[in-house]
């Protein structure tokens, strides 16, 4: 059986790598995501269609410039696993340098839902644009 330590550990291996193809196959048909802010990302993201459009858009919006890595070890709670990150952005006139806690829950082996949570949402709204 595969833990949620392992189904998380590799979506953020593939993430940081940029293997997108892995990322999305950590994702349950039914996936959920919960994306902070008022911007083009922000709000709740349903099904693996959906969140793969949203970070296709966000690589887009950068400049292929977005980077995501985690800045601490992986904390299980059961089906739920925590992460702190932190991200950096550039694109024509604007930058992002963000701290943040990624929260998933596992569930049958794939990602079942994800809330985001950001240190200065101010510095994400202005970087990703107006929703």
């Amino acid at each position: 059986m595969t833990t949620p330590l392992t189904v998380v550990t590799t979506y953020f291996e593939a993430l940081e790598s940029g293997d997108f193809a892995t990322v999305a196959a950590q994702f349950a048909d039914d996936v959920v995501w919960h994306q902070p802010g008022s911007n083009r990302f922000s709000g709740v993201h349903h099904g693996p269609d959906a969140v793969g459009a949203m970070i296709g858009g966000m690589m887009s919006i950068s400049e292929g410039a977005f980077t995501l890595h985690r800045n601490g070890p992986l904390m299980v709670n059961g089906d739920v696993v925590a992460a702190t990150v932190h991200w950096t952005g550039k694109r024509s006139g604007a930058e992002m340098d963000g701290v943040g806690v990624d929260l998933m829950r596992v569930a049958d082996g794939k990602v079942a839902e994800v809330w985001l949570f950001t240190a200065d949402p101010a510095e994400e709204d202005a970087f990703w644009g107006a929703a």
